[in-house]
C-alpha cells in the first residue's frame, strides 16, 4: 500500500477491484476535507453508486441521499441529492484538476457542494478555478479507471466502503 503520511487526512475507498487511497488536501480545502471525513465516519458513503461516469473525463459519486444501493436506491434520482448537512462554500485554489484529483460536485451555485464528488480520469484544465479540488488518488487509480461508464451506467459500480485511514 502507498505510504500514508497523514492517516487522519487519508481516505481508503474500497471498490470492486481493490482499494483506492486518497490523500485529502486539508490545507487547501479544509471544509471539504472535513465533510468527506465526517460522512465516511458516519458510513454515509458505503454502497453509494457512481451515477455519472464519462469516459475520458471523470467518475462522479457521493449522493448519499439517493445513491445508496442498499437503502432507498433510486438510479433515476441518483446525482440529485446530498446529505442532511448544510452546503459548503467554494474553496477554490490554484490546484489544477489533474488526473486522479477529487473535485467537489455542485450545482450552478459555486457554494452548493455537499456530499458529491468526482475523480478526474485525465487532466481537465477547463475545470480549474471553477470546482474545489480537495484530494488526490495516491494509489489505486487503476481501480477508478475500471468503473463502469454511463450517465447513469445500466449497472453502476459502487463505493463498497469509505473509511478514514486512522480509523481503519
Amino acid at each position: 500500500m502507498a505510504e500514508i503520511k497523514d492517516p487522519e487526512n487519508t481516505i481508503l475507498m474500497e471498490l470492486k477491484d481493490g482499494t483506492v487511497v486518497i490523500e485529502l488536501l486539508a490545507d487547501v480545502a479544509p471544509k471539504h476535507a472535513e465533510r468527506m471525513k465526517e460522512l465516511a465516519r458516519a458510513g454515509a458513503y458505503d454502497n453509494v453508486c457512481f451515477h455519472r461516469v464519462i469516459d475520458g473525463f471523470m467518475a462522479q459519486t457521493g449522493d448519499v441521499e439517493h445513491g445508496d444501493m442498499e437503502d432507498g436506491f433510486n438510479l433515476r434520482r441518483a446525482g440529485t441529492g446530498g446529505s442532511d448537512l448544510p452546503d459548503l462554500p467554494a474553496e477554490f485554489s490554484k490546484l489544477p484538476h489533474d488526473r486522479g484529483t477529487l473535485g467537489a460536485a455542485r450545482s450552478q451555485n459555486p457554494n452548493s457542494a455537499n456530499s458529491q464528488f468526482f475523480i478526474n480520469f485525465k487532466d481537465n484544465s477547463f475545470l480549474n478555478g471553477q470546482y474545489t479540488v480537495y484530494g488526490r488518488v495516491i494509489e489505486g487509480m487503476e481501480h477508478v479507471d475500471a468503473i463502469t461508464r454511463g450517465e447513469p451506467p445500466a449497472t453502476p459500480d459502487r463505493m463498497i466502503s469509505v473509511r478514514v485511514a486512522v480509523d481503519a
